[in-house]
């Protein structure tokens, strides 16, 4: 009798794996955060160089990952990872973040900012059209766009991992041949503008915003922990890469596919995310005010609403600038919703294969996905998004990021010492230094933070602290889960 977990149906091939790391990455943050990099670092050189630096954090993450998967082709991925190299604990701790805040949280934010977008094309959808309002709940028609597509997401995806994925790389392909076309316009165009002129005067003069809007010289000590604190909308921007490896066992050929989805996906992306920023300095001016009356005099730093990519477009096309990146950002808010709404239940399904969870969270239906996983995710992420608080949670949780990001490529470390017999299809790219670099930028990055932004990283760490006596309570009183699964490595 065929069991449940082999309905899973291998049907995801490099070229799916590479539209889902690419337009997971692509969401609406490489065209706002680069104007609060801007205010960070004031300078377009550094402005640069904390994409370049969130360009090669970001491969050489899925550079390391990559071993990880092809050692374990297991749903679940990360999840799976921490929790073989470490404890259970750990493996939930990560699952209990990402489900409450990071994933749900991410759905909910990048749903309303489509929802906020497709204002600009449907008056009607405003942050000010109260429709319900019961106490202190209000809910806006911005909020009812949003929940209604986590709604029809959720649904597109209990269809099948082939629907998933069809409709997967419709909008990823169009996220990228977009971003592509912008970056060929943006290069191309010429209207005589001196922009790029005024930014090579100050490419390397790094400052920070005083009073009267005076740029003040920074250096030393006093610009890393700009970088530091800039790199966190950055490494934002970019985030979502690793969604990949939570439908390993749906990977046609995993231990191969899966790296290389991580590899020319990331590659890819952080190339384009890298040029689109050239693209701004040279057609912005970087330093601006918050009263220029038009584009060019706010600059970068000042972009309307940090709609730094509208800014350009406007230079470029004039009027229609709004709608036309409208447009774009609604497709591609849209496809990294449902990259999320695809990935993230394949964790709650391993978790609660293993005893922690919701039994039902670990079943599948007909088509061969984790539906009941699909719509308790959506029931959280729509409560987050009547919440309104999406946005401070994962601001709060951006330091949890990182640190399970840390101890997942220190999982490599521990893994080639406490297990050198497993089969390694691929090994992570210039271990143990590459490796050892990648722990040691995002140790710097985390010390920055509890420094700079302790408002941020010490509530982040209390949800994932209160992960703890949950994983207790729930292996006490689970008197019907199942005990933790036979070690992925033992294959």
């Amino acid at each position: 009798m065929q069991t449940e977990d082999n309905l899973l149906k291998k049907r995801v091939n490099l070229f799916d794996g590479v539209s889902m790391v690419a337009g997971g990455m692509i969401g609406s943050g490489i065209f706002i955060v680069s104007a609060d990099i801007a205010r960070s670092v004031g300078s377009p050189g550094w402005l640069m160089v904390v994409w370049l630096i969130t360009g090669i954090i970001t491969i050489i993450g899925a550079l390391s990952y990559g071993e990880l998967a092809a050692m374990m082709p297991s749903v679940g991925g990360q999840y799976v990872y921490l929790r073989e190299s470490y404890h259970p604990l750990i493996g939930f701790l990560f699952g209990w973040t990402t489900f409450l805040v990071i994933q749900c949280g991410s759905i909910a934010a990048v749903s309303v900012g489509f929802a906020k977008f497709s204002g600009v094309l449907f008056p009607w959808i405003s942050e000010n059209n109260i429709l319900l309002q019961i106490g202190a709940l209000k809910v806006n028609s911005t909020q009812l766009v949003g929940m209604i597509l986590i709604v029809f997401l959720t649904w597109l995806n209990t269809r099948g991992i082939v629907t998933g994925k069809i409709v997967l790389n419709i909008f990823s392909s169009t996220k990228v041949i977009a971003l592509l076309g912008f970056i060929i316009i943006g290069l191309v165009v010429t209207k005589g503008l001196s922009s790029f002129e005024v930014n090579k005067a100050v490419f390397w003069q790094a400052s920070k915003i005083g009073d009267a809007n005076q740029p003040i010289p920074i250096a030393g000590f006093a610009l890393i922990a700009a970088l530091g604190t800039a790199l966190v909308g950055s490494l934002f921007a970019a985030d979502a890469w690793y969604n990949i490896t939570y439908i390993s066992g749906e990977v046609i050929n995993p231990k191969r596919t899966v790296p290389l989805s991580l590899l020319f996906g990331t590659l890819i992306v952080s190339a384009l995310y890298l040029i689109a920023n050239f693209v701004y300095i040279r057609i912005l001016p970087l330093h601006g005010s918050p009263d220029g009356t038009n584009v060019l005099a706010r600059g970068i730093q000042f972009a309307a609403d940090d709609r730094v990519a509208t800014s350009v477009m406007s230079v470029i096309i004039g009027d229609y600038a709004a709608i036309i990146m409208a447009v774009f950002i609604m497709i591609s808010t849209f496809g990294c919703s449902h990259i999320m709404v695809l990935a993230a239940p394949r964790i709650y399904y391993a978790m609660a294969k293993d005893g922690l969870f919701f039994k039902k969270v670990g079943s599948l239906n007909k088509k061969g996905v984790p539906a009941f996983a699909l719509i308790i995710q959506g029931i959280w992420s729509i409560l987050l998004c009547l919440s309104g608080t999406y946005n401070n949670l994962l601001d709060y949780v951006i330091f949890a990021v990182l640190l399970f990001f840390t101890l997942t490529i220190l999982a490599i470390f521990i893994l080639r010492k406490k297990r050198p017999d497993i089969e390694r299809p691929y090994k992570a790219f210039g271990y143990p230094i590459i490796p050892a670099i990648y722990i040691l930028t995002t140790i710097t990055i985390m010390v920055i933070l509890l420094i700079y932004k302790p408002d941020y990283t010490f509530p982040g760490l209390l949800i994932v602290l209160l992960g703890i006596p949950v994983f207790f309570l729930w292996k006490k009183y689970n008197r019907n889960g199942n005990e933790i699964q036979k070690s992925d490595l033992d294959f």
